[in-house]
């Protein structure tokens, strides 16, 4: 979790392909209809949708590693300027060390952001 909280502030493309398999899918919820897929594709949309350091706060949880390594993340990302917060829960499954799957749950807490 350092190392993905490093990797958003810096942007770096090597920083972030670190931390995901050669075949890795990130879904921004279960069974995503367009997940980005594979390293390089998650580094491109990575990079695409790119947040400055200086306008997040950003605080996680480990609630657990599962008997296969799996980990469930729980997560909230506070915006410093218009967009609200968010609640995350990650579920995480790893191969040899790196994410092979990346699935997010998030929501926008009612009264932050431009919900106001």
């Amino acid at each position: 979790m350092e190392a993905y909280r490093g990797a958003w502030i810096s942007n770096d493309a090597d920083e972030v392909a670190a931390l995901f398999a050669d075949d890795a899918v990130y879904e921004f919820r279960p069974h995503d209809p367009d997940p980005w897929r594979g390293r390089d594709g998650i580094v491109a949309g990575w990079l695409g949708e790119q947040d400055s350091p200086e306008t997040w706060k950003f605080e996680f949880q480990v609630l657990g590693i599962l008997d296969d390594g799996s980990a469930l993340v729980r997560a909230v990302t506070e915006y410093l300027d218009d967009r609200p917060t968010f609640d995350n829960l990650w579920f995480i499954t790893f191969e040899g060390g790196k994410a092979s799957r990346f699935t997010e749950w998030y929501m926008a807490r009612e009264g932050t952001g431009t919900d106001e």
